[in-house]
């Protein structure tokens, strides 16, 4: 019965790839992208046809349901100039709303596609177990992916000591706020966890949101809040501890932290009631419009913050490191991930060579600058030099973001870090960290739900899949 069923999703899932093709076009865009081609045609610029492109070798790429303008910026920047770098193969990419479900379903059949898109480490780290993925040594040897990869998120990407996945970008939590609503209102930019407080109190009183976030249609947006109270709260070198097996979950730090999100939750500091009724884009749409002085959530957020801070409203929105705690004093950001990048173990060969080389492609800093230019929030490449990332012709939201992946970039090289679930936890602690709803809808008790954290983790921890944990030195 389960392998009937398993071969009835695959189906869906394969009749999806069918629909959808090599690209992402519509009626519409097939004839844009004509009028694009005599255009480019005109001013020298090489183009490839339908022609040009048949009889080459597919190389998939499966990608989640990017913003149209994003998927766009993603077929000029990447695969165009993958196709013109060569004449045998051609980079095709779906991009899948469903696309974690779909990877996985597709893999557990030995089937999907050459590149494997994940939602970070964790998501990677049953498919090592099950040999899905390919080692990647080899190819981190050829292209020098440690030398020019921070630290931390290359090692990251190991299991049991052999790479397996690159993050493509990093991500953290922190704090986006709209300038005009607190200048208005006579509010200063927070820099401690009272002062944020006070001002969200402030907001409830006149009758706006103390902060929009949502996780309407994608309940891991739990793991925003836990991670970060977990850093700020509990401590990174608390965290440390737990994560090496030094110190259990049921400390009273990890306690205090998991409290810490209930009191925020039953404050409606998380958007009150309407936090399981909003997306990220509809969170910012209201940040846009004044109805709440701060937007609590990822960094990777300046991407849809750019659909609705436009024109007039364009420089409205600016970000913050999350504020200083008592516990945590100085700048620290929590480490995340945007996406990981790997490559399906039953590939072709050939198309295995062609999907690290195409991998690399983003791991650069010209990459990380055009795509930024075009698509602001989610390509800060983890590189150790950012030095060659010119923002001078990028608009507000680009150049920022690029400001903030280099902050990181330098709280990383201090020690002065946290941990973001999705990267330094194992899988099925990482799903009791999304389920932290369960506390906030007092299902379940802090003490209960942290004695579930301890289970979880120390059957990973016993089976050694707990990702290599840096060292935070706080300085």
């Amino acid at each position: 019965m389960k392998k009937k069923i398993v071969s009835a999703i695959l189906s869906v899932v394969m009749v999806m790839s069918l629909v959808v093709g090599c690209g992402v076009s519509t009626k519409k865009e097939e004839q844009d992208d004509s009028k694009k081609a005599e255009d480019d045609a005109k001013d020298g610029i090489t183009v490839l046809s339908d022609e040009d492109l048949e009889g080459r070798e597919e190389i998939t790429l499966w990608f989640w349901g990017a913003e149209p303008y994003a998927q766009e910026a993603f077929k000029e920047i990447l695969v165009d100039k993958y196709n013109k770098s060569q004449d045998k193969y051609q980079l095709c990419v779906e991009f899948r709303p469903s696309v974690d479900t779909d990877m996985t379903t597709a893999l557990a059949a030995n089937q999907g596609p050459d590149i494997v898109y994940g939602s970070g480490p964790a998501f990677v780290m049953p498919l090592v177990e099950a040999g899905k993925l390919e080692n990647m040594n080899r190819y981190a040897e050829k292209y020098g992916w440690e030398d020019k990869i921070l630290t931390p998120y290359y090692e990251a990407g190991k299991v049991k000591g052999d790479l397996y996945s690159l993050t493509n970008g990093v991500s953290t939590m922190g704090v986006f706020y709209n300038k005009k609503v607190l200048e208005d209102n006579g509010w200063k930019v927070p820099t401690t966890i009272e002062e944020m407080e006070n001002v969200m109190d402030q907001a409830l009183e006149k009758g706006l949101y103390a902060s929009v976030t949502g996780n309407k249609g994608w309940q891991p947006v739990n793991e925003n809040y836990a991670s970060l109270f977990l850093t700020h709260i509990a401590g990174p070198e608390t965290m440390y501890d737990v994560l090496t097996g030094k110190e259990s979950w049921k400390n009273d730090n990890v306690v205090a932290a998991i409290e810490k999100t209930k009191d925020w939750w039953d404050k409606g500091y998380l958007a009150g009631e309407d936090y399981v009724n909003l997306n990220f884009s509809e969170s910012l749409q209201l940040l846009a419009d004044e109805k709440a002085p701060f937007f609590v959530g990822p960094s990777i957020a300046y991407q849809w913050a750019a659909s609705y801070f436009v024109d007039e409203k364009e420089e409205n929105i600016a970000f913050i490191p999350f504020p200083a705690t008592k516990q945590v004093p100085n700048t620290t950001y929590t480490l995340g991930s945007a996406c990981t990048l790997s490559i399906n173990a039953n590939a072709k060969e050939e198309h295995k060579d062609e999907a690290a080389k195409i991998i690399d492609m983003m791991m650069n800093a010209e990459f990380m600058q055009e795509m930024t230019s075009a698509w602001p929030g989610y390509w800060g490449t983890p590189l150790k030099d950012l030095s060659t990332v010119d923002t001078s012709n990028m608009n507000y939201l680009s150049s920022q973001y690029v400001e903030v992946v280099r902050d990181i970039s330098d709280a990383v090289n201090k020690g002065n870090f946290g941990y973001y679930d999705n990267v330094f936890f194992p899988p099925a602690t990482q799903q009791r960290i999304i389920n932290i709803d369960e506390v906030w809808f007092e299902t379940v008790s802090v003490e209960e739900y942290v004695e579930s954290l301890e289970k979880e983790f120390k059957t990973e921890y016993e089976k050694g899949i707990v990702p290599p944990i840096p060292k935070p030195t706080m300085k």
